[in-house]
């Protein structure tokens, strides 16, 4: 039997106020997707807005005791369905807890709420000296969402992805039991580590309400390197050497000749490259270097751009501030670019490195025999390779994506470096893991959430 959503938003009523529930078209549509381009919005019974942990735990125990699904929610920046909620469900919002809690500058350590904003945050540290090293390429994404899909970003070839600056966490149970796992300190050995399993699970074993983040002084001194390549193999080729090099890049990025065509154009840049460059050129590396210290920064560029120079690059161009934060931006919106261009769907896999070479040529193949075009560009430090997927035929589409799939995982790669599985990537996870390592996780998840009501349908949920 059905329920009935006036029931529901009286249920959560006592909870957090009846002004902070909502349903049906008060709710709005915002609430019932995410950015993903596959998925089908769905409208959830009752929109949910706590203001504080005690009332988020007193809906988790509501929502456990009527065995009402939920689906929490942050920006709703995310790209793989993983907060599109249930029919019969609630979405728990977190954009009343928007608080930034402390900034501990003597131990570098941000405390925030999940509703708080990545550029909210940089607002607060940029005039104290520090930053929050995170950047997934939506500065309005927010720290919650971050925290459950464990965003990473152009940055994570230095800095790792948000796992590795998720110091701690306070965490509502389904059971509506509050934890407390880490804190301010950077190391533990004391028992399982609770964060780091509660990171990336994309709002499946736990409520996030509120992250302790690593904090770290802010360069003062920037330069961004361009290097055009006449083939993709050299790109990929050269990030293991650049990353020995010892320069220590901010971010190492591909972008394909198609892909830096349109998201140029898409933000009215003009790097001004030679038309013969440009013909020639089928790949860019795109190198940022940072520094504290400006002559050590001088010495970096200098370094690097011999170093491209030997590794075959076309030419290298050391950009200005300016055309460097609008290259930036312009490979930051490289989803709503392909998006405006009619991608049928975007995936990030993630391969070893010095894999990306042989996994790039094996999407050509698959491409070609599914007779689809696949563009893309990606954190090539790390090895994540976002492509854009124009293939408008369903069926050949879900074949296509499996064969990428199974091609980076036969590579020691995995379906996703930062994206997560969400919804739309669970049927593909689900029939290519190891059956022993998704029976654990489902234990793992009846451990944290015994009759499954958090974001059923996600991951493993």
């Amino acid at each position: 039997m059905g329920r009935d959503a006036t029931e529901v938003v009286a249920l959560f009523a006592g909870a957090v106020g009846a002004d902070h529930v909502v349903s049906g078209a008060d709710a709005g549509d915002d609430y019932g997707h995410d950015e993903a381009l596959t998925a089908v919005p769905q409208a959830p019974l009752a929109v949910v807005r706590p203001r504080t942990t005690d009332e988020v735990a007193a809906v988790a125990r509501l929502a456990d005791e009527h065995r009402i699904p939920v689906t929490a929610r942050g920006a709703g920046t995310g790209l793989s369905g993983a907060c599109i909620p249930q029919p019969d469900g609630i979405v728990l919002a977190f954009d009343r807890m928007n608080r930034i809690v402390e900034v501990d500058e003597d131990n570098f350590v941000a405390v925030v709420e999940p509703g708080v904003r990545l550029d909210q945050l940089d607002a607060e540290l940029a005039p104290r000296g520090l930053v929050y090293p995170v950047f997934p390429g939506e500065t309005s994404s927010s720290l919650g969402g971050n925290v459950a899909t464990n965003a990473g970003g152009m940055r994570a070839v230095k800095y790792g992805v948000t796992r590795h600056q998720v110091l701690g966490v306070e965490a509502v149970l389904a059971s509506g039991e509050v934890i407390r796992s880490g804190g301010k300190v950077v190391k533990i050995s004391s028992g399982y580590d609770l964060t780091q399993l509660i990171v990336g699970s994309e709002g499946t074993l736990a409520l996030v309400t509120k992250a302790y983040l690593r904090l770290y002084p802010r360069p003062t001194h920037g330069a961004t390197l361009l290097a055009p390549f006449a083939t993709v193999e050299a790109v990929t080729a050269a990030v293991p050497r650049i990353v020995a090099s010892g320069v220590g890049p901010l971010m190492l990025e591909y972008i394909d000749m198609l892909t830096m065509a349109a998201a140029t154009a898409h933000v009215g840049l003009d790097l001004g490259i030679p038309d013969d460059v440009r013909e020639s050129a089928l790949a860019y590396l795109v190198v940022a270097l940072e520094s504290t210290h400006e002559d050590r920064l001088d010495q970096d560029t200098q370094v690097t751009g011999e170093l491209l120079a030997e590794l075959g690059a076309i030419d290298t161009y050391v950009l200005p501030p300016a055309s460097a934060a609008a290259l930036i931006d312009a490979r930051e919106k490289a989803f709503w670019v392909a998006k405006a261009n009619g991608a049928d769907d975007i995936i990030d896999v993630v391969v070893p490195r010095a894999s990306i070479p042989a996994f790039m040529a094996r999407v050509g193949e698959i491409a070609g025999e599914h007779q689809a075009w696949v563009a893309g560009c990606g954190h090539a430090g790390d090895g994540n390779v976002h492509m854009a997927v124009f293939q408008t035929d369903q069926a050949v589409r879900s074949r296509l994506l499996r064969a990428l799939f199974e091609a980076g995982l036969a590579l020691g790669g995995a379906i996703s470096g930062e994206h997560g599985i969400g919804r739309e990537k669970a049927p593909y996870f689900l029939s290519l893991e190891d059956p022993a390592k998704l029976a654990l996780l489902g234990r793992i998840k009846a451990a944290f959430d015994p009759h499954g009501v958090l974001n059923p349908g996600v991951a493993v949920g």
